[in-house]
């Protein structure tokens, strides 16, 4: 059974950084995907980045060129640098990770950009 843990969520203001942390437990498989989602108030849950290797990820449009996901295999971890916040980025962020279909989500942590 894998379980995540997010870390690192906050208040940032417009234009800062912050940077999430998610920690991973059980058995994974470098070759399955790990990523961030996020859900804002009112809004369905949407994808934020994947990675599978450090040459293998995948952006929303939204975040390019802004965020950058990192994955450290032997710690089972997954950041998420985020740059240049703006106020519709707050959210709930989500850590998940997909074996053969099969998601396992974080609980999330909050992050509010706002001054």
């Amino acid at each position: 059974q894998v379980q995540l843990v997010e870390f690192g969520g906050g208040l940032v203001q417009p234009g800062g950084s912050l940077r999430l942390s998610c920690r991973a437990s059980g058995t994974l498989y470098s070759i399955n995907p790990m990523g961030w989602y996020r859900q804002a108030p009112g809004k369905e849950r949407e994808l934020v980045a994947t990675i599978t290797t450090s040459t293998n990820t995948n952006y929303a449009d939204s975040v390019k060129d802004r965020f950058a996901i990192f994955r450290d295999y032997n710690r089972k971890t997954v950041d998420l640098q985020m740059n240049s916040r703006k106020p519709e980025d707050t959210a709930v962020y989500y850590c998940d990770y997909n074996h053969c279909g099969t998601d396992y989500w974080g609980e999330g942590t909050l992050v509010t950009v706002s001054s």
